[in-house]
């Protein structure tokens, strides 16, 4: 950890923003034409204008409205006197020693009650690709006894707009937006690649406990006239809410990843309570009809390594007879530890035979290799308790 970094990010926190003019950094189209609509934009022009916002918003990284450079004066400055283009203000920032990031983004208050909630997101670069890990609600309702975020209470869904905002952070923090070198002065991207070309909903919170928001953020990061992600590449991660599963294949074309983690009924009541309302059967049921599934557009099973507990090889035989006939690839997670944890990670030979079988089954069984650990910003590890840790930072360079 780097205290200097927490106590610049922590004073850049505190800048206030303007509360008189609301925000359109990760505005929906509808969202744009309502605020042009707002500001006696004609109805004839209103489909144009949207667009032409919506390129510089989300195509080019524009941080204010002077860029628009095709929009004109008078219509730059009655949307200025209005709104603005500021993004979610990161509190703090790790880096890790493999490259993952992780920011601590404070939310602006959504009712005079709200003090302002805060999320995490990750960035994961890996190769030739890099993987945002996107929160969908501030802390979580399920308690998976191994997964550090759900020991935080519930506060609030996040909006569509707050959603989006995690990407348009990270892309700007990496100078992933088009001649927009990054804040820290770094070389950003070569001519057309993408820093961020994944999206995962793995952060905070089930994503279908906040459906609709979800569903439109995914609509917005994968228009091709914006964003541009491709919908192949923005996964959503779900504990197993089964009856939302078939709306959001068909209303958004997302991949599906299950967070599995047990082979019996019993166990996976202990490790993801949600399982006592969706049994083993009746999300294994919603998973054979998901719109798309098919070989080329395989769902996701995650499976925790915990040592003892779900790491036999009867288990992983049982894994490959629950999943047969189903377009699967099976991520085995080695488990995270984090303060307080009730699990240890399984031995790397018990991952090992654990992989074999599931492999000579003919389904890919890649191990995910432990990213971000010293930031606590792995599978499993994400909790907004950073606020903790940039206490103790700044304490630590006070004079």
């Amino acid at each position: 950890m780097n205290p200097s970094l927490f106590a610049e990010s922590s004073a850049q926190a505190a800048e206030p923003r303007d509360a008189a003019r609301r925000s359109l950094a990760g505005a929906t189209r509808r969202e744009l034409a309502q605020a042009l609509a707002e500001i006696a934009v004609p109805e004839r022009e209103i489909r144009m204008r949207t667009a032409q916002l919506w390129h510089w918003i989300y195509n080019q990284g524009a941080p204010s409205f002077d860029s628009m450079l095709n929009i004109s004066k008078v219509l730059r400055a009655k949307l200025s006197e209005r709104f603005t283009l500021d993004r979610a203000k990161v509190a703090a920032e790790q880096i890790s020693s493999d490259g993952t990031r992780k920011w601590l983004i404070r939310l602006d208050p959504v009712n005079e009650q709200d003090c302002g909630a805060e999320i995490e997101c990750v960035y994961i670069p890996d190769g030739d690709r890099g993987t945002l890990c996107v929160s969908s609600q501030v802390g979580c309702t399920l308690t998976c006894s191994f997964c550090h975020t759900g020991t935080q209470r519930l506060v609030r869904n996040l909006t569509a707009q707050e959603i989006i905002g995690q990407l348009i952070v990270a892309r700007e923090k990496l100078g992933d937006f088009p001649g927009r070198a990054p804040p820290d002065g770094g070389q950003g991207l070569a001519a057309g690649s993408r820093f961020v070309s994944n999206v995962v909903f793995m952060g905070m919170g089930e994503p279908l406990y906040n459906y609709e928001n979800v569903r439109d953020a995914v609509a917005v990061m994968s228009d091709g006239d914006g964003l541009s992600l491709s919908k192949r590449r923005i996964t959503v991660s779900t504990a197993g809410v089964a009856p939302r599963m078939e709306e959001l294949g068909r209303e958004t074309g997302a991949m599906l990843a299950i967070s599995l983690h047990a082979v019996r009924d019993d166990l996976r009541d202990k490790l993801v309570p949600l399982n006592k309302k969706y049994p083993i059967k009746d999300l294994l049921q919603a998973c054979r009809t998901y719109p798309g599934a098919s070989n080329a557009r395989r769902i996701t099973f995650e499976y925790v390594m915990l040592k003892g507990v779900n790491d036999s090889p009867a288990e992983a035989r049982e894994l490959v007879r629950l999943l047969k006939g189903l377009p699967a690839k099976i991520n085995l997670i080695p488990f995270n530890p984090w303060p307080g944890a009730p699990y240890e990670c399984s031995d790397w030979a018990t991952i090992e035979r654990f992989s074999d079988i599931v492999f000579n089954a003919g389904y890919a069984s890649p191990v995910r290799t432990p990213r971000g650990r010293d930031i606590l910003a792995a599978c499993g590890q994400l909790k907004s308790e950073t606020e903790k840790l940039r206490a103790r930072a700044l304490l630590s360079v006070e004079p």
